[in-house]
């Protein structure tokens, strides 16, 4: 007997798994030792925040989530560089 998976299971697994990443970073963000471990966690956080946008906008048929998580990108790029450069300041 074969299991069949459709879309909207393996949707639900990968949304699944990408909440429990965005779970574990969230830790790393709260623990963090370092000023950097913290900004990596960040980092982390808004990517896998990326990833749902790009799996919700495909479950939902939602092409203007694509957008969202375009710009939400490149805020964070903006971001990290600005946070790896007020690290390099600092030191």
């Amino acid at each position: 007997m074969m299991l069949a998976l459709t879309s909207q299971d393996i949707l639900v697994v990968l949304v699944g798994t990408q909440a429990l990443a965005l779970v574990i970073s969230m830790v790393r963000l709260v623990r963090g030792p370092t000023l950097a471990d913290r900004v990596v966690a960040y980092d982390l956080m808004a990517t896998i925040t990326v990833g749902l946008l790009a799996l919700v906008s495909m479950a939902f048929d939602a092409r203007v989530l694509l957008d969202v998580a375009g710009v939400l990108a490149l805020v964070m790029f903006i971001s990290t560089i600005a946070f790896a450069r007020y690290i390099e300041k600092r030191s």
